[in-house]
């Protein structure tokens, strides 16, 4: 299986404060993916700026690539572990962000480092 960073994108969320149910929903979405074993919790890890990227955007609209609006800003990431990029984008899809305040997520394959 191989690596792939979830980078999380947002736009603006200076007036956002989530509701507990929110906070759920993204708890429920990070332990489903922690429940297949698929969660991977490791520092030693590096993101290319080249090379196998999506980023999955509201209303499942998947572009390739890395590149981000100047508006945009990082608000953090995760590690998952999958078969391909296309599963990865798959688990990207489900997470509550998109309904909750937008944004955006990136998919990167991790290069680790020995």
């Amino acid at each position: 299986m191989k690596e792939f960073a979830l980078i999380f994108r947002l736009q603006d969320i200076s007036d956002f404060k989530p509701s507990p149910e929110q906070m759920q929903e993204r708890m429920n979405w990070l332990t489903g993916i922690a429940s297949q074993n698929k969660l991977v919790d490791k520092g030693n890890t590096l993101l290319p700026f080249a090379g196998n990227a999506k980023t999955v955007k509201p209303n499942n609209v998947i572009t390739d690539g890395a590149y981000t609006e100047i508006k945009e800003f990082i608000s953090g990431y995760i590690v998952i572990k999958a078969d391909t990029i296309d599963e990865a984008v798959e688990m990207a899809k489900s997470n509550p962000i998109f309904d909750q305040v937008g944004g955006s997520i990136e998919v990167r394959e991790v290069i680790k480092r020995d």
